[in-house]
């Protein structure tokens, strides 16, 4: 019997992945069950439910793996076989794979038909923890990364830690940034669990629990603000920077993932936090370390200020043309719809340059 949270999602964590997708499965008609996976995923995790019963029948396809993929084209790709082998609002589409994938697949299954059913299995463990929740979908556009999507919900999320051992170090550690987020936004008890997990051994059983527990926040937020309109953006946390750094280095051709631009981006939240919202030095201190020792530095430039800046200008999260942050006045609390000018996000960017590791 395990200790995992209840969850206002149709969110199941488990260590009987085949069961729970059997039943699943059961609820449509054989000739009305289709899989969307990329490469790696369909080599290396779905060879973990190729013996579930029903899923000899299911029609697949196969996208090239990389976040080059989450494009336009690729969704076209979906929507033909979708629409080549029969797909109705009957169907169901299973999206295998991490964020990139799932996000994809989801959109695709969301405006196909006007949408139909879909149910995600995440294998990195930054789509257990951050896309597996929350029912964002879509694909990058105009060198932005999700410009293009819709909220709208999967029918469960499948969540075995047993695909976390297809992945490698770097990409476990980019997933972990979001863990580290939830703790810091809502949980000090949870950072202090995240804290202490030996990242250098890693106990699937029981980081089966703590992604449990990491899930739930996300999870209660989403609840409570399913469209984002208010306290939803608390989730935002270190993602306003992050991923101006994150398109700036897919711009310059040296992309970084996801979970990593987070955590620079975290940093230099925490410094805008401390300024705006008086999160002690002491705090922004120690994180700043502890972060650092996990996840290195991003190199940027003085020079290089202003680029980053315009991208977080065409941030979704902003209103009125203003540059809009989620900070933390300290762990466990959050303060939504802090504006910064350009003179303080330069001031934290300036920081972040400084720090050693």
């Amino acid at each position: 019997m395990n200790n995992y949270p209840i969850f206002k999602a149709s969110i199941i964590v488990t260590g009987e992945l085949e069961k729970e997708l059997e039943k699943i499965l059961s609820d449509y008609p054989k000739n009305k069950l289709f899989l969307v996976t990329e490469q790696n995923c369909d080599r290396f995790c779905f060879p973990l439910i190729s013996q579930t019963t029903g899923i000899e029948h299911i029609n697949k396809i196969v996208i090239p793996a990389g976040e080059e993929s989450k494009k336009l084209s690729s969704v076209e790709k979906i929507w033909l076989f979708l629409s080549r082998n029969g797909a109705d609002r009957k169907s169901l589409v299973i999206n295998l794979g991490g964020g990139m994938l799932t996000d994809l697949g989801s959109f695709a299954a969301s405006t196909m038909k006007r949408g139909m059913d879909f149910v995600n299995i995440p294998t990195t463990l930054l789509a257990q923890v951050d896309a597996s929740v929350g029912g964002k979908t879509g694909f990058n556009f105009n060198g932005l990364k999700n410009e293009i999507g819709v909220i709208n919900q999967p029918k469960n999320v499948l969540i075995d830690t047993r695909f976390l051992q297809t992945i490698d170090n770097k990409n476990f550690i980019s997933g972990y940034a979001e863990m580290i987020k939830h703790g810091l936004i809502s949980s000090p008890e949870h950072l202090v669990e995240v804290q202490n997990y030996n990242l250098l051994n890693i106990d699937l059983e029981i980081l089966r629990g703590i992604i449990a527990r990491s899930v739930a926040i996300k999870d209660s937020f989403v609840f409570r603000d399913p469209n984002e309109h208010g306290i939803r953006k608390a989730l935002n946390f270190g993602h306003t920077i992050g991923h101006s750094f994150e398109s700036f280095a897919m711009e310059s051709g040296s992309p970084i993932l996801h979970g990593y631009a987070v955590a620079f981006g975290m940093i230099a939240e925490l410094y805008l936090s401390h300024k705006v919202c008086n999160l002690p030095f002491e705090n922004l201190c120690d994180l700043s370390e502890w972060l650092l020792g996990i996840y290195g530095k991003f190199n940027i430039e003085e020079d290089q200020f202003e680029d980053l800046y315009e991208l977080m200008t065409h941030d979704k999260k902003n209103e009125k043309s203003r540059v809009n942050f989620t900070l933390i006045p300290k762990v466990g609390e959050v303060a939504i719809n802090q504006n910064c000018g350009k003179e303080l996000i330069f001031e934290a960017l300036s920081y972040y340059k400084q720090l050693n590791y």
